[in-house]
């Protein structure tokens, strides 16, 4: 039978890593001998095991090495297979997949870790033997890409500690936890990110600003808790149509009931940023005077708003084109360390897909489908809360030392 050693070291018992990686190797038909096992005498140990995995032929064999390979399993031998580009934007056929997991390439007889990790995109081996991970559209011709599973090494997330903030948690999806809790819990993870000098995401949609929740994520913002925001047109739009008529929808936030013509607010609000040329010199005109995007140009914070094919206007600062768009978020990924989502199942899913497993990624929305929707996609670090958006942001406002409403 064709065999080969694979190696897996980490916490690989109490994160139930080693059992999978067994379970796996006998569910897809091939089966293992530990050739060896050494358990870390205390929590804070490593535990590694050498693994001979045996297979009734090699397709099976690849089969199980590649699955297990997900789970940390890495080939004892042998180092990455470079192959060129064959076009630009075209990746050579066997290319490896990426996840978001934190991973490695041994090259030349070395481990390089992988920058800018995310899943779904490629590995390109750059001058200098430096190891990137690139989206398709951005890979060139010639560029070394990575194909195949040998020399890949991945970690998967280890399970987290008692005293973490979001141990009590667990990864489903629930409407019965103790909400209260839960947002005392992401506030104090902010506050943790900002003191070991990470940056905070905030994803939101525009039912944010339905509710009448925009005012807390301005008095956020103004409190610097918040370091870039990502969102679409409406978000924007409706946030500034807000501050202009006091509308939003055409509805009036104050009392709730619709406004004669208030239909119209939002295209009169977006032509007058249009006319200004941008949000940042409407905020220098007086054109706007407040709300999220005026608290973006003023405090200041960076902001990415990516369009979408049903956009009014749009706004001029939306990106329209969607490649261009997923670049201009990827460039604000690195630093993050909390990423909020909040009532926006788009562009959550979008941002998601871009984050690293070591993201606190928090997904809040009133509808359980769409905090679903975001881990079934690959997000697996992602903790659901299902809730709605202006108790969430208000409580949250409530927690955050500095946050004047």
């Amino acid at each position: 039978m064709p065999s080969e050693v694979v190696h897996i070291e980490g916490h690989i018992i109490d994160s139930l890593t080693l059992s999978k990686v067994l379970d796996i190797i006998l569910r897809e038909g091939g089966e293992y001998h530990i050739q060896r096992f050494v358990m870390g005498s205390t929590r804070s140990d490593v535990s590694l095991a050498d693994i001979e995995i045996s297979a009734p032929d090699y397709e099976v064999l690849d089969r199980i090495l590649h699955i297990t390979q997900q789970h940390g399993a890495t080939r004892s031998s042998g180092e990455v297979n470079l192959q060129p580009a064959p076009f630009e934007g075209v990746l050579p056929e066997g290319f490896y997949a990426t996840t978001n997991l934190p991973t490695r390439i041994r090259h030349k007889g070395e481990w390089h870790n992988v920058d800018n990790i995310e899943m779904d995109c490629a590995i390109v081996v750059c001058e200098g033997d430096k190891p990137l991970c690139l989206p398709m559209h951005q890979v060139m011709l010639n560029d070394l890409v990575v194909t195949g599973d040998r020399g890949v090494s991945v970690t998967p997330v280890e399970r987290r500690a008692p005293e973490d903030v979001f141990s009590f948690m667990g990864s489903e999806v629930s409407t019965e936890r103790p909400k209260e809790l839960v947002v005392a819990a992401i506030a104090k993870a902010m506050q943790e990110a900002h003191a070991e000098g990470k940056r905070i995401l905030f994803v939101g949609g525009p039912a944010i600003i339905h509710t009448g929740a925009g005012r807390y994520l301005e008095a956020i913002i103004r409190a610097k808790w918040i370091d870039v925001l990502f969102a679409g047109n409406a978000l924007a739009t409706h946030d500034i149509e807000k501050s202009m008529f006091g509308t939003s929808l055409g509805v009036e936030l104050a009392t709730g009931s619709p406004m004669a013509h208030g239909h119209e607010h939002h295209l009169r609000s977006i032509n007058r940023i249009r006319a200004a040329g941008s949000i940042k010199n409407a905020v220098e005109l007086g054109v706007l005077q407040s709300g999220i995007m005026h608290a973006c140009v003023t405090t200041p914070i960076d902001f990415v708003l990516a369009g979408s094919i049903r956009d009014d206007g749009p706004l001029p600062d939306v990106i329209s084109d969607c490649v261009k768009a997923q670049d201009a978020m990827r460039a604000q990924i690195p630093g993050v360390g909390v990423a909020l989502m909040v009532a926006t199942t788009l562009h959550s899913v979008a941002t998601g897909n871009m984050l690293p497993a070591s993201v606190r990624t928090l997904c809040v929305d009133s509808d359980a489908d769409s905090v679903i929707k975001l881990m079934d996609r690959g997000t697996h670090q992602a903790f659901g809360i299902v809730t709605d958006c202006e108790f969430f942001m208000k409580e949250l406002a409530a927690r955050l030392p500095g946050t004047l409403v």
